[in-house]
């Protein structure tokens, strides 16, 4: 344990859909905490990433895109995107610089300045803009939050992370640490594997294909004197037709989301015997379906 005062704050991750928000994480924390795909909106829930050096501690909570729509999914989204904003210290806002502002940016924008707490305005993949588009997103969040530090970054190349966190800690509060410096994060194992799962899936499917998926962890065993794990997940989709895309001709692409996924999730598992059992199913009108939406947008 660190023997001076120190900082610890909870940080609400906030942007649109592909502003880059959990690569950010998975670079600050430099662990795999959330998954990240070309897709938009492949996070859910609040991915807690948990960073720690002899300053302090920050707590990051990286929250599902947020996206204007009425649907019964996205409105799940959107209220645990905008609880987080309330529940925490400070806001990291991200902006996509290859996406030009318009009536969702200014939403999120006016949403973060409601939430009344410190927010560290980041453009986000500055490895991929132009100087035109840097300057114009650049301006924007300075227009946006005249107060508050702006930085440029790019949280897949790791630029201009320090300096994110250099403001982070700097508007901190003091405070104790709430975890172990040894953690990254505080997800529970079956959530952790089922988003691995998750994952490997939607880097398999079209575009589309990745939003009818939700995964469950059926059933997890773990002999510890045999040193063997057993885990039963399932992928589900909304119609008896999807299953099939997902499975592949021949069964060749559940067997690799199968490999894929075994791959990952026996880093969780070292030194242990790992059989992970994978079946596909269908829930119709899933999306749409209160009891089934409780269980992923567990709190």
């Amino acid at each position: 344990m660190y023997n001076r005062a120190m900082k610890c704050g909870s940080v609400a991750v906030i942007g649109r859909p592909s502003a880059g928000k959990s690569t950010l994480v998975n670079t600050i924390t430099g662990m795999k905490v959330s998954i990240t795909s070309p897709t938009p909106q492949t996070t859910r829930n609040r991915i807690r990433g948990i960073y720690t050096d002899q300053r302090g501690q920050l707590i990051f909570t990286d929250t599902p895109g947020f996206h204007l729509s009425d649907k019964e999914i996205n409105r799940r989204m959107q209220e645990v995107t905008v609880s987080s904003l309330s529940e925490s210290d400070m806001i990291l806002y991200l902006l996509d610089g290859k996406r030009k502002p318009g009536k969702e940016e200014e939403t999120i924008a006016e949403l973060v300045r409601k939430a009344g707490v410190p927010v560290v305005a980041v453009l986000n993949k500055t490895d991929i803009l132009s100087a035109e588009e840097k300057e114009a997103g650049l301006a924007f969040l300075r227009s946006e939050f005249p107060s508050s530090p702006v930085l440029p970054a790019s949280g897949k190349d790791d630029e201009g992370v320090d300096e994110i966190l250099i403001e982070l800690f700097r508007i901190a509060p003091e405070g104790e640490l709430l975890y172990d410096e040894s953690a990254y994060t505080d997800q529970d194992l079956e959530f952790r594997i089922s988003e691995i799962i998750r994952e490997k899936t939607i880097s398999s499917l079209s575009e589309e294909m990745p939003h009818v998926i939700f995964v469950e962890i059926e059933d997890m065993e773990y002999d510890e004197a045999a040193g063997h794990v057993w885990i039963r997940a399932s992928i589900n989709t909304e119609r008896e037709g999807q299953k099939g895309i997902i499975v592949g001709r021949g069964g060749e692409n559940i067997r690799r989301i199968r490999k894929e996924s075994f791959s990952e999730i026996k880093r969780i598992f070292p030194g242990s015997k790992l059989t992970l059992d994978l079946r596909v199913k269908s829930q119709p009108g899933w999306r749409k379906n209160g009891r089934t939406l409780d269980r992923i947008f567990r709190k």
